[in-house]
């Protein structure tokens, strides 16, 4: 069995290798066109955030979400325009609000926020793993990988915020049956 570090290894030399350029699959475009998607969605969700929020601490942190996410979505664009890939429909970018002029109503809380926020990020990490182990082309794997590594490293300060803040939800203990029962 190899060890992590061997597999990993492997895989980044895969996507060094030097070797000429295939013309992307249907798969590789369906992933490429559905992150630009999702990633202009997420653009929609951090703008409203940057809009509601007044936290001092979760304000930087959906401000660095944004810039981020902005330059790895103009990343993917680039790819699908130089394919000749139609670009989807997506939504305007979200005008700048006062906090206090949204109604509580509509206002999201910081909890929320940070919620909402963390599940879209597991799930794009997850989706650019995906994508990237049914990619052929190297151009296409190397730029999922670089995604998922910026959205890890936004990840776990982010996590560290909503635990500090007690907004991380976390389940309850799992005791199957049988198995002995941790102390009090």
């Amino acid at each position: 069995m190899t060890s992590a570090i061997e597999a990993i290894a492997a895989i980044l030399k895969n996507f060094t290798d030097e070797e000429p350029k295939l013309p992307l699959h249907v798969g590789e475009v369906m992933d490429l066109w559905t992150a630009f998607t999702a990633f202009k969605e997420a653009h929609t969700l951090y703008q409203t955030a940057l809009n509601t929020t007044i936290d001092r601490d979760l304000k930087p942190v959906l401000e660095e979400a944004l810039k981020s996410s902005l330059a790895d979505t103009k990343r993917v664009e680039e790819m699908l325009i130089k394919e000749g890939v139609p670009l989807p429909l997506v939504n305007p970018n979200k005008p700048t609000s006062d906090p206090s002029a949204v109604p509580e109503g509509v206002k999201l809380t910081d909890d929320e926020i940070a919620n909402l926020i963390s599940v879209k990020v597991a799930a794009s990490i997850t989706f650019c793993a995906q994508a990237m182990s049914k990619t052929i082309r190297t151009d296409v794997g190397l730029l999922f990988f670089s995604i998922q590594v910026h959205l890890m490293e936004f990840a776990a300060p982010l996590k560290n915020l909503m635990k500090a803040r007690g907004w991380l939800r976390v389940p309850p203990p799992y005791n199957p049956p049988g198995a002995p029962h941790p102390p009090n």
